[in-house]
C-alpha cells in the first residue's frame, strides 16, 4: 500500500495507490472517505489491476485548505491524479456526487479516461427541498448529529455496522477544518454535470443499489442516467448508496467485465 499526497490547486490530496497494472481511479460520496472502496479496490487488485483510492477534499486525510469543493473541483482532482500517476486513459469510479465529477471528466478530458463506473450517482440535482433542509440543518451546531444520524441510513446493506460507520465518519470530521470543509462540500450544485454528459464517450456502468435513500425512485434515476450515457446499468438488491462497500462481490463481479471489456485485460483470480 502506497498513500501519498497529489498537490493540486489550493491544497494537498490523499491517495491511497494499490497493485500493478491497468488504473482504476476510485473516488467516494461527499462525508465518506476512501476505505469505502477498499473491498472493491482488494478484488481489483487480486485481478490484475492498479487501483487509486481517493479522498475528496476537506475529507480523509486529504487537506482542507482549498477554496473550491463540489463536483467541478471533484473533478479536476481526479484528472490531476491520472495525471500525476502517469498511467492514461484510466477507469474512473466514483461514488455519488464523485460521480458527477467522473462524468465531467469524461466529457472534458476523454484522452485520459477509458471507461466509468457510476455509483449511487449524482448526475443532476434530487429533492431540492430536502437537500435546502440538509444544508440548513447541517450549519446548525447540531450538524454533525443530524448528518451521524442521516448518514447511518445510508448503507441498509451494512446492517449495524451502518451505525458503526457513521459514527466512525463523524469522528474523522469533528476534526479540526474538517466540519467547515464538508459543510461547504454539501452546498454542491449537480447541475452543473449537465452539459457535459452528451460530450461522454467512454462506456459506462450504472450500479445503483434498491434501497437508496437518496432518490424516491433508484431505479428510475439509474435508468435515466443510463440514457443519457448510453450506459450499461445493474440494480444491486438489499444495498442504499454505497454498493461498492456493501455488495463488494456483487459489484466487482459486474465492474470486472466492464474493466476486461475496455483494458483488454482478462483478470486473474
Amino acid at each position: 500500500m502506497d498513500i501519498s499526497q497529489v498537490q493540486v490547486g489550493g491544497g494537498r490530496l490523499a491517495v491511497e495507490v494499490r497493485g500493478q497494472g491497468p488504473l482504476v481511479a476510485c473516488s467516494p460520496a461527499m462525508g465518506d472517505e476512501r476505505d469505502a472502496f477498499g473491498p472493491l479496490a482488494d478484488r481489483l487488485v487480486s485481478a490484475g489491476y492498479r487501483v487509486a483510492l481517493v479522498d475528496l477534499r476537506g475529507h480523509g486525510d486529504s487537506d482542507t485548505s482549498f477554496a473550491e469543493y463540489g463536483d467541478r473541483a471533484t473533478a479536476n482532482d481526479l484528472v490531476a491524479v491520472i495525471e500525476r500517476l502517469g498511467e492514461g486513459p484510466a477507469v474512473i469510479a466514483g461514488a455519488s456526487m464523485s460521480a458527477g465529477a467522473a462524468i465531467i471528466a469524461a466529457g472534458e478530458r476523454p484522452d485520459l479516461v477509458s471507461a466509468l463506473v457510476l455509483l449511487g450517482p449524482f448526475a443532476r440535482n434530487g429533492n431540492a427541498a430536502l437537500g435546502m433542509l440538509l444544508r440548513v440543518l447541517l450549519a446548525r451546531p447540531w450538524g454533525p448529529a443530524v448528518w451521524r444520524g442521516y448518514s447511518a441510513s445510508l448503507w441498509p446493506g451494512l446492517g449495524v455496522g451502518a451505525r458503526e460507520r457513521a459514527a466512525h465518519l463523524s469522528r474523522r470530521l469533528a476534526r479540526p477544518g474538517r466540519w467547515r470543509a464538508f459543510s461547504r462540500t454539501t452546498r454542491v450544485d449537480h447541475s452543473v454535470v449537465a452539459p457535459f454528459l452528451p460530450r461522454v464517450t467512454a462506456p459506462a456502468l450504472v450500479l445503483m443499489g434498491e434501497a437508496d435513500p437518496d432518490w424516491k425512485d433508484p431505479a428510475a434515476e439509474a435508468a435515466w442516467l443510463a440514457g443519457e450515457l448510453s450506459a450499461d446499468v445493474q440494480l444491486v438488491p438489499g444495498v442504499g448508496h454505497a454498493p461498492m462497500l456493501e455488495a463488494p462481490d456483487v459489484v466487482a463481479d459486474r465492474v470486472l467485465m466492464l474493466l476486461a471489456e475496455v483494458t483488454g485485460a482478462a483478470g486473474r483470480s
